[in-house]
């Protein structure tokens, strides 16, 4: 019991700082317009001198990394497998092989522009699924170097801005092309990085539109499951070379499993609708003030040395998946 009242006592600070710089992102945004995440990322970075010392670093700590999971875990709430049945075969394999193929892209093209692998699928990951909280989710299982959080928030800014660039953009992308509605919100769903700019662009052009492209990007959402898991077991036999591993090590994250529990419980109707709409927002709120710790703990001028080759490498893999998706809608 005093173990978990200094643990509260020591982490309090720190997490009411991330809070706080949540709040103000998430009134940014709703008043100014722009991603809340984003601005939860710069405002932690102006605050970077809170994480190097003093009482506000163990709970940037928790912040940047348990409440993050625990962001992730509450994502499930949004899904069933319902949703994902009704969007047909082709569509959904379509999907799950555009997921596989950006991945594998970013893995490849690291590795061509003298980048880490680790990298490559980062951010393909994050790309291919669902932006920044596919980021923070598939950074909380691999492995940590001196690099990776300056990784990740790289990763996270890069995403975000594509997504919203994209938002723009790729609506007038399908009324050239001459896509229907239900063609139209398979591209904008299966291609957008962030949910929140999915809903905005599918139901810019119409509700059916925007209707599908949420469903679609669900699914897309649905898969860091397995993701995860993979990367999660990749990196545990790459982190326990030399040694065996045991039954723990292939177990999947907690936060994974819990992941799973919601969509399950959602599926099967066990979780009010004032309890999902409760736990979505509770899910974003998390996200956003995990994403402010670990703009806490990142400097600009440490991004500015690792930045631009990570930046080339989201935009190309951005570029990949709109071509992929678009010859599926295209051709099928």
């Amino acid at each position: 019991m005093e173990k978990a009242v200094n643990w509260i006592r020591e982490g309090f600070p720190g997490i009411l700082a991330c809070v706080t710089i949540a709040m103000a992102s998430s009134f940014l945004s709703t008043n100014y317009g722009g991603p809340v995440m984003l601005f939860a990322l710069l405002l932690g970075m102006a605050f970077h001198f809170l994480s190097e010392e003093g009482v506000c670093a163990k709970g940037i700590e928790i912040a940047s990394k348990t409440i993050l999971r625990i962001g992730v875990a509450l994502l499930g709430v949004r899904i069933t497998f319902d949703q994902i049945a009704g969007l047909g075969e082709v569509t959904v394999i379509g999907v799950i092989l555009a997921i596989a193929a950006t991945i594998l892209f970013g893995w490849i093209a690291a590795q061509l522009m003298g980048l880490k692998r680790s990298q490559g699928l980062l951010s393909g990951g994050a790309v291919a699924i669902c932006g920044a909280s596919a980021a923070l989710a598939l950074s909380a299982v691999m492995p940590k170097n001196e690099h990776s959080e300056k990784n990740t928030i790289v990763t996270v800014v890069a995403v975000t801005t594509l997504s919203t660039v994209a938002m723009v953009v790729y609506p007038l992308i399908t009324q050239q092309a001459g896509f229907s509605d239900l063609d139209a919100g398979i591209f904008l769903g299966g291609t957008i990085h962030d949910v929140a700019q999915v809903v905005g662009a599918g139901y810019s052009i119409s509700d059916e539109t925007g209707d599908i492209s949420t469903v679609v990007k669900l699914l897309r959402v649905t898969m860091l499951v397995p993701v995860v898991l993979i990367f999660s077991l990749i990196f545990a036999r790459k982190n326990k070379t030399g040694s065996e591993m045991s039954g723990a090590d292939l177990l999947p994250p907690w936060f994974l499993i819990a992941f799973v529990l919601f969509v399950v419980f959602n599926s099967m109707n066990w979780v009010p609708k004032i309890a999902t709409e409760s736990l979505t927002d509770l899910s974003r709120a998390c996200l956003v003030t995990a994403i402010a710790g670990l703009g806490m703990k990142t400097s600009l001028k440490e991004i500015a040395s690792v930045g631009w080759p990570i930046v080339i490498l989201v935009v190309s893999e951005t570029i990949f998946i709109a071509l992929f998706i678009f010859a599926l809608v295209w051709f099928l």
